[in-house]
């Protein structure tokens, strides 16, 4: 059909109330089992594919599905950026990518440009009608994620943009635990009886470093020290639009050069964060671990290619895209869903920025 297939559609093309066809592919209410069967034929014909509740082995039932009869579908993944193999969620996309395989789905990916962003224009390769579910990677515009939210296909949001007093994306989000070690690491440095502690990272960028600074904040509540703003480094280089590394390092100087006295320790938003610092603090003469101790955050590549090597904290991105594939699924089978924010399990690793081996 030249439009996306509705379950209006299937009841008019059967003759029935939109009610008793809802009833079928949601498995709500009663239904003969004949008239069960006869929508979910009618349905799977005519290519629509928000079913709530199959299961893989209804999928490939002989008398749902005839010999060419659509795939599952296709997975549309959306992005603002190009990311190496070295970068962690390369890693998510690969296990994701596979696992969805397993199902039916094909993946594609198309790239947003600043312009299309800006205008809230989708990118010419995406094709609405194809498309049975959408994974967005690296999308922290909001008026964006909401224009996305609003296509009426199944979405789901890796890191999201930070929600601070905005509400919430009503979204289904799927991060790493942001918290949990950061605070391990702060009562650590504290035994170490470092607590000159302080947090450098654009805080309002995405939801994961929004909640990276703020498990910063309760740590040092919770170790007895009040958070110190003074030693914080919250924003990036004023003017530019999509600062580049050189921009930041720049920014950086000038904040720290600014500061009265250095912390003993600085926490970063993530590893890139936590590379631009250290070069900056060298060239500055500044030792690391030697006059402070660094702490990056999802154990990228560089984190231990870099001299010293970084204490960071780990990222399962295996998990993260097994539990993707399980978040979106879900939601193209039963779309309404609560909307659900998932967080997996992170684990801290010491390196020698903290003085620590490898």
């Amino acid at each position: 059909m030249a439009n996306r297939v509705t379950i209006q559609d299937i009841a008019d093309a059967l003759g029935l109330s939109r009610n008793t066809v809802s009833k079928a592919i949601n498995n709500t209410g009663v239904l003969a089992d004949a008239t069960r069967e006869k929508i979910l034929k009618k349905a799977a014909e005519m290519g629509y594919k928000q079913f709530s509740y199959f299961t893989a082995a209804e999928l490939n039932k002989p008398e749902l599905f005839t010999s060419d009869s659509p795939t599952a579908g296709e997975i549309a993944l959306i992005t603002t950026v190009f990311w190496g193999k070295s970068y962690f969620i390369s890693t998510i996309v690969d296990t994701f990518q596979k696992e969805l395989s397993r199902f039916g789905y094909s993946l594609t990916m198309h790239r947003v440009l600043d312009h299309e962003v800006e205008s809230l224009k989708l990118p010419s390769s995406f094709d609405p009608k194809k498309t049975s579910g959408i994974i967005c990677f690296e999308m922290f515009d909001r008026p964006y994620c909401q224009m996305i939210r609003g296509l009426d296909i199944p979405v789901l949001f890796v890191d999201s943009p930070a929600a601070c007093l905005n509400g919430p994306l009503k979204a289904d989000i799927l991060l790493p635990d942001n918290q949990s070690d950061i605070g391990a690491f702060v009562k650590e440095m504290v035994g170490r009886n470092r607590k000159r502690i302080g947090f450098v990272g654009e805080h309002l960028h995405c939801q994961s470093f929004f909640e990276r600074y703020m498990g910063y904040q309760a740590a040092m509540f919770l170790s007895g020290l009040s958070p110190m703003e003074q030693y914080c480094i919250l924003g990036n280089q004023q003017g530019i639009q999509n600062p580049d590394s050189a921009d930041y390092q720049e920014y950086l100087t000038g904040q720290l050069q600014n500061m009265k006295d250095l912390p003993e320790v600085f926490i970063c938003a993530n590893d890139f964060v936590a590379v631009d610092l250290l070069q900056v603090l060298r060239k500055m003469k500044i030792s690391v671990p030697g006059d402070l101790y660094l702490c990056g955050f999802d154990d990228a590549s560089a984190s231990r290619m870099v001299t010293p090597s970084l204490t960071t904290i780990h990222i399962h991105s295996e998990t993260m895209g097994l539990c993707a594939v399980d978040l979106l699924l879900s939601r193209i089978r039963r779309p309404s869903l609560n909307f659900r924010t998932v967080h997996t399990e992170t684990r801290l690793i010491y390196r020698e920025s903290t003085g620590d081996g490898r």
